[in-house]
């Protein structure tokens, strides 16, 4: 009994995996899986996270930098010399100063007696017999800690993270650019499926008409009441609803292949897509997409990634100037360090046996470089006004574009409701034609155009639905708010 239990509870178990292996893919499902996996995506997201690193890393150089270091000597290297011996000249107290006075012999006349030599004779000369000298550097070491602050550079270090915090910025908005980009390729390729999959029902449903008709024209003909050319006629249709079938087929396996590529997932996934146009445009997400936008319609494009990054562009080049000015200003710095040296004999004697604390002060003032600055700040200048014209340039660029994505969402609205009505007055056509050709009233070329006419307009309905999805996407992002957002 209880082996019957289990048996069934992983019966459940498997079909409720199946089942959850089979979900619908709305369009924001797909599009978040194509966010989560599409490797543009992905080198955006990384290109984001280095920018924020390299602004970290020039916030750093307002700090001081601290450093350690350590030295060691050891050589084989003697140095010696020798101080000769030498009779040294003597100083006697001098009351009236309190200090010592050259003990010189002076003449009757006070002045001090000069020698053969031109130099004064001293009374009493001491003699230094001479020194022999020895410096040794074996097991020579120096260890300390330093610390280099710059005090001010010519607004380079402020210029330079200014710089970095706007390249931070640009990579956010290229982001934004990029999930916009992924979007659109995914809405295509969502859409397509869906064009492809009506066109492959409206295939299937015209040949299953066109079998019917040929079965009964093929009775009638048996019967004696067709000719064999209405047979043939009908006949010829079926092959191309045939052929139309297999493109059809073709297309639809096609068609999933690329949203599979394009969602980054396996291309032979299976994927259960709505069955129609109805099913695949959920309410909530159509309101997300269009909220304050659909109506009415603006053509201000300032939302837009590439324009705001047009625009950091601009401030980019204003930081630029003040970089390339900064190497032309006085520098002024301080380096503070700590350290302890010892090693090194002088006559078998330690020299350097101690710790110390330096400060070093630096200023660096350029004087004159033959116009090198003033050229290059003009240099500057100029990438920056070429970048303002071309944010200009590209700005009414975007704004045209924009409107064209306007008149395209509205002349595909007009398409929409234009290719509804010509299919129901095919609709209608096609069974007024049925019923009189069933009443011996109308040809059978007559009967088949009107199902070819009715199939012709059923197509661009289909497509005129596609298109309108479409060209809400490229408004979508031509507007700058496609991808931005998480809820896309």
């Amino acid at each position: 009994m209880n082996t019957r239990y289990l048996f069934l509870a992983l019966i459940l178990s498997a079909v409720c995996r199946i089942a959850g292996a089979q979900e619908v893919m709305t369009l924001e499902k797909c599009r978040e899986t194509a966010l989560e996996n599409n490797k543009s995506g992905a080198i955006a997201t990384l290109n984001s996270d280095k920018a924020a690193y390299t602004g970290n890393a020039y916030r750093a150089n307002y700090f001081p930098k601290i450093s350690a270091s350590g030295n060691y000597l050891h050589t084989g290297m003697q140095m010696s010399g020798k101080i000769p011996e030498a009779y040294l000249p003597t100083f006697v107290p001098n009351p009236a100063t309190g200090g010592l006075s050259p003990n010189i012999v002076t003449g009757p006349d006070g002045n001090p007696l000069v020698g053969a030599d031109g130099n004064p004779v001293f009374r009493e000369y001491a003699f230094f017999p001479g020194m022999d000298l020895s410096l040794g550097l074996k097991n020579f070491w120096m260890a300390g800690v330093k610390a280099e602050q710059p005090i001010y550079t010519g607004g380079k270090i402020a210029s330079a993270y200014r710089m970095a915090q706007i390249g931070r910025e640009i990579a956010g908005l290229n982001l934004q650019l990029s999930r916009a980009e992924i979007v659109v390729k995914t809405d295509e390729a969502y859409w397509t499926c869906i064009q492809t999959n009506e066109l492959l029902k409206l295939a299937l449903s015209y040949r299953e008409t066109l079998g019917e008709l040929l079965r009964s024209v093929q009775a009638a003909e048996e019967a004696g009441m067709k000719h064999r050319n209405d047979a043939l006629k009908v006949q010829v249709k079926m092959n191309e609803a045939e052929l139309q079938l297999r493109r059809a087929e073709n297309g639809l396996r096609l068609a999933r292949r690329n949203l599979c590529y394009v969602m980054g997932i396996p291309p032979d996934s299976e994927l259960r897509l709505p069955e129609s146009f109805e099913g695949a445009v959920p309410e909530d997400v159509v309101a997300k997409a269009v909220e304050g936008v659909s109506s009415p319609r603006s053509a201000d494009c300032s939302r837009r990634p590439e324009y705001a990054m047009l625009e950091k562009q601009t401030r980019l080049k204003e930081q630029e100037i003040a970089l390339v000015r900064s190497d032309f200003l006085p520098k002024v710095g301080v380096v503070a360090g700590y350290g302890y040296t010892n090693g090194g004999t002088l006559n078998g004697n330690k020299l350097f046996d101690r710790a110390s604390f330096s400060v070093l002060a630096s200023v660096n003032v350029p004087l004159f470089q033959w116009g090198e600055g003033r050229n290059k700040i003009r240099a500057a200048k100029a990438e920056r006004d070429i970048a303002r014209l071309q944010h200009e340039n590209l700005g009414e660029q975007m704004a045209l574009e924009l409107s064209r994505a306007v008149d395209k969402c509205d002349e595909s609205t007009l398409e929409v409701k234009l290719t509804e009505h010509s299919l129901l007055q095919a609709e209608e056509n096609r069974k007024v034609c049925a019923m009189q050709y069933e009443g011996g009233m109308e040809t059978l070329s007559a009967y088949l155009e009107a199902q070819t006419a009715w199939q012709q307009a059923r197509m661009e309905h289909v497509n005129a639905l596609t298109r309108q999805q479409l060209n809400e996407t490229y408004y979508l992002k031509a507007k700058g708010i496609l991808g931005g957002n998480s809820e896309f």
